[in-house]
């Protein structure tokens, strides 16, 4: 009866550890819990998460739990919980430089069904023969205008210009925005801007994806190759460019630039959806805040994109900024059960009916996986811009490389300065010894 009791056990132990997943090679249960923990790096999207979550975990029976990271705080909140016993399994780096700080935590995703979808596997984080992040969306970010209030300009009494189409170069575009500001109580506008939102933790817009043009100038025009140490330094050769089109937001914005520190990405995105302003630099993951604005007045047919121009020599050819600076990537800390639970998660998410549909109507991303068809491309009027873009014949996108940018820190200390400048508290030579100084700092570290 004691053999035969012990044989029970036994089998009842082996049922058991094969409904948790099966065995490690040492005979022992995994450490899987059978969840997921996502941490986030987009708050904008946030809800649509919860949602998802739900949704996976009817469809599949695992539990996705999601915590999304406030503005600006995704890495402090990475570390701090990279640290903790329950640790994120899925989490976010933003390229080269996330994998440089995370290399310890990240699995080699080179056998993923995810990453044998990817269209361009150019675009992955790669390290030798290892992929260490799954590019998750490819987004672009320039100039959204509210098309109803150009067509209204276009009509009024000598505009400097009839047409978006006649809008190519900053020289042009500056008679234009100049001539709105003069004439915005005919056009019924506060400013031709929406307010440049340089709130601490809310001025990414001005510090990495404004500063990305004359970064990208400067490195192509040089030659620099951006796997090298040759970016570890920048001479920040385009910043009267950066300065050109900064003055212009900040002398024509619906709020004086002395009050520009209280303003929030949130406020700007309002101002357009109210209508009390033509343009706001923002990308194409915009639309639901635009879209979402009790009172929103903005016909879906009249948002457009344009390319975001500083005066540099050539830019008339000039696309949209357009790339990617999310990454899966999966803690290779974790138990292999969890690692696998990530990978089929992501999968799940751009493969399966219901996750393309979250991909697309939701979170509006332009997804870069073969599992879409043409005819599942989101629907949203920016995401069809950035496309749009992308296929306009002579045109070429400006490649995101605030990739390479060397920290938080150093981008903290930009907007910083910024926000003086436009205070007129600080020179602009001083914000451009902020910056090479910062850069060159910040790499060595």
């Amino acid at each position: 009866m004691k053999k035969l009791l012990a044989l029970l056990v036994t089998g009842v132990m082996a049922l058991s550890l094969v409904a948790c997943g099966g065995t490690t090679d040492s005979g022992e249960a995994p450490a899987g819990s059978g969840e997921i923990y996502y941490l986030n790096f987009k708050p904008e999207i946030a809800e649509v998460y919860d949602e998802i979550a739900l949704a996976y975990e009817e469809e599949t029976g695992v539990k996705l739990n999601v915590v999304t990271a406030a503005s600006g705080t995704y890495e402090q909140t990475l570390k701090s919980e990279i640290a903790k016993k329950d640790a994120p399994t899925l989490f976010q780096i933003n390229g080269p430089k996330g994998y440089a700080s995370w290399k310890d935590y990240t699995a080699d995703l080179s056998s993923t069904e995810l990453y044998s979808h990817l269209t361009d596997k150019s675009l992955a984080v790669t390290d030798g023969e290892g992929v260490y992040g799954i590019p998750y969306v490819v987004e672009g970010y320039g100039l959204i205008y509210n098309d109803a209030i150009m067509q209204k300009y276009f009509a009024t009494a000598d505009p400097k210009a009839t047409s978006m189409d006649q809008i190519n170069n900053f020289e042009i575009f500056k008679a234009v925005i100049e001539d709105m500001t003069a004439k915005k109580a005919e056009l019924e506008i506060n400013g031709a801007f929406a307010s440049t939102s340089l709130k601490p933790g809310e001025d990414w817009r001005w510090q990495t994806h404004l500063a990305n043009i004359p970064v990208y100038y400067e490195f192509k025009n040089n030659n620099i190759d951006l796997a090298s140490d040759a970016t570890k330094e920048i001479t920040f050769e385009y910043a009267d460019n950066y300065k050109n089109i900064f003055d212009l937001y900040i002398n024509n914005s619906t709020t004086d630039s002395k009050l520009l520190g209280t303003k929030q990405v949130a406020d700007s995105m309002a101002e357009f959806a109210l209508g009390q302003c033509a343009f706001v630099q923002n990308g194409n993951w915009a639309w639901s805040q635009i879209n979402e604005v009790d009172g929103n007045v903005v016909a879906e047919e009249d948002i457009k994109f344009m390319p975001i121009y500083t005066g540099i020599e050539g830019e008339e050819t000039q696309g949209l900024c357009t790339g990617t600076e999310n990454f899966f990537a999966i803690n290779s800390q974790a138990s292999e059960a969890d690692q696998k639970l990530a990978a089929d998660f992501i999968y799940w998410l751009y493969s399966s009916d219901t996750g393309k549909q979250f991909v697309i109507d939701k979170l509006n991303f332009i997804a870069p996986f073969d599992t879409f068809t043409e005819e599942e491309r989101p629907s949203d009027p920016l995401a069809k811009e950035v496309i749009r873009w992308m296929e306009k014949e002579g045109t070429t996108s400006v490649a995101w490389n605030f990739t390479v940018f060397p920290s938080q820190a150093f981008k903290d200390n930009f907007g910083s300065a910024l926000l003086q400048y436009a205070q007129g508290t600080m020179p602009w030579e001083n914000v451009v010894t902020t910056v090479v100084d910062g850069w060159k700092t910040e790499s060595a570290m």
